[in-house]
């Protein structure tokens, strides 16, 4: 198949194309593609894409990519005519990330992080396409005691035993397949590992913290932290995240894994208050024992991102929280006049 494109736009796959990070990929690279979605809902959303469907260079397959891909078989894609392009360009996005059903997916997790891999990756070896990894943070383990930050070299320490691992060892096992392929078939292959990120689009009522606060703050319920007034984190915007994968997908030559994230510490407790302030709330605080999927993390070493890539984020908290409340308020039907604004 051609490394580039016979036709003016590249062919560009993304799996997991529906989620939080995926749907906002995909809009990235439908300014310059031909993109094809896959993904089988089961952590994300199709209102993420609703917006894309009518683009005449977008199209969505529902599927599992723990089962055998065969796009060629897709009547829907004749007009991305893979026989003769092929694919230029996947990237790897398709994980189950649920806080809350966590435990429902763990099975599912693992063959996504094995078996899956395995699939996508034969792809990208069949149409001789450039892959990108979403790997993340959790590789490197918990958060240190002294509180350095992660660069790409560590080596992290992982239980494999723990009733996560499924996750966090499953990425490390991902991020092996991955290189293996490339040194055993030539494959062009990226890895990004991303800190934790935020902004529209998130899950309601999973866990996930951020969109929950937002949602509980603008109904006066209470904004509930999985964990004690001590729980930090770093928080980097979506957008943001996506900027770097672009720019990690089309740099020269595979640099290794790179960080993706924000090196700025803060207490989740401090983010709730922030949200509460901008949302004019009459909402509390209040704490709950930590989620399996919500724990404190390390922050990331953002030096190989500034110096390889010319990359750091850019949105400030302030302005992505702001940006997450209007889409919220929009997405909820809510006016402003219901907070006494």
């Amino acid at each position: 198949m051609p490394d580039k494109p016979i036709f003016e736009k590249k062919n560009v796959l993304v799996t997991g194309g529906a989620g939080f990070i995926g749907s906002f990929l995909c809009e990235r690279l439908l300014k310059d593609n031909r993109v094809i979605c896959v993904d089988n809902f089961s952590t994300s959303l199709q209102s993420n894409i609703d917006h894309l469907l009518q683009n005449s260079d977008f199209e969505f397959i529902r599927t599992d990519i723990n089962e055998p891909i065969d796009l060629e078989k897709y009547p829907e894609l004749e007009r991305f005519k893979l026989k003769f392009q092929g694919i230029q360009e996947i990237y790897n996005l398709a994980c189950p990330t649920s806080a809350k059903r966590f435990e429902e997916f763990r099975q599912q997790t693992t063959l996504v992080n094995s078996v899956g891999m395995r699939n996508v990756l034969d792809l990208a070896v069949k149409y001789g396409a450039r892959f990108f990894q979403a790997s993340t943070s959790v590789i490197y383990g918990p958060r240190p005691e002294d509180g350095h930050l992660f660069k790409e070299e560590e080596f992290g320490a992982v239980d494999h035993l723990t009733p996560r691992s499924c996750y966090d060892e499953g990425k490390r096992w991902a991020e092996t397949m991955t290189i293996t392929y490339s040194q055993m078939h030539g494959l062009d292959v990226r890895i990004g590992r991303i800190f934790r990120t935020y902004g529209p689009r998130m899950a309601l009522f999973d866990g996930q913290m951020m969109p929950d606060f937002i949602t509980n703050a603008l109904e006066g319920k209470d904004l509930v932290v999985y964990g004690d007034e001590n729980f930090r984190t770093s928080l980097v915007y979506v957008t943001d995240v996506v900027d770097a994968i672009v720019k990690l997908m089309h740099t020269a030559k595979d640099i290794g894994p790179v960080n993706i994230g924000s090196d700025y510490d803060i207490k989740l407790v401090d983010v709730a208050k922030r949200i509460i302030a901008l949302t004019n709330s009459s909402s509390k605080i209040v704490h709950e024992a930590e989620l399996m999927f919500m724990t404190q993390l390390g922050l990331p070493d953002l030096t190989k991102a500034k110096e390889d890539l010319g990359w750091l984020p850019l949105i400030p908290l302030e302005q992505g929280l702001s940006r997450s409340i209007e889409f919220t308020i929009a997405q909820k039907g809510l006016t402003s006049s219901a907070f006494g604004r």
